[in-house]
């Protein structure tokens, strides 16, 4: 499964969002329609996982000492955040309040391919924060982190 590509889709009234086809269709197939909605704890955004995905994410997210702050910061944060839901017959998902709040979506929201999971942003919050990550790629004069060196685009 692979999510790419940016899509605009609305936020009716009652918060749900429809997911385009090409997105549904994979979460249809790799988790019978169910996925789990969480925070970003970097960023202003939702995470979107199809269900059988998640899961594989959590357990690495449980198997953390939680005996370590840090560790537990990041249990509570994601897996108490972690919301199940499932794409109705009409393929919209219906994003609880909580998460609404985290990612300060009101009607225009950009769902954002990340391979395994799709970003939701409120479509202000992306576009300002793609111009940003624009502008700091364009000042870093040449130096390029070791791992990126090798891709050729």
């Amino acid at each position: 499964m692979l999510f790419r590509g940016v899509s605009n889709v609305n936020l009716d009234a009652k918060g749900r969002m429809a997911l385009p086809v090409r997105y549904r269709e994979l979460i249809q197939e790799a988790s019978a329609g169910q996925v789990v909605v969480t925070i970003d704890i970097a960023e202003r955004c939702l995470l979107l996982y199809p269900l059988n995905l998640w899961e594989g994410v959590q357990a690495q997210i449980d198997a953390l000492p939680n005996m370590d702050p840090t560790s537990r910061k990041l249990q509570r944060l994601l897996v108490g955040h972690a919301m199940d839901l499932e794409i109705d017959g009409s393929g919209r998902l219906l994003l609880p309040p909580a998460l609404r709040e985290h990612g300060k979506f009101e009607k225009k929201l950009i769902l954002l391919g990340q391979g395994k999971k799709l970003e939701i942003w409120a479509e202000e919050v992306w576009a300002a924060r793609r111009d940003a990550m624009l502008e700091e790629v364009g000042q870093a004069n040449g130096e390029t982190a070791v791992g990126l060196q090798s891709i050729s685009l």
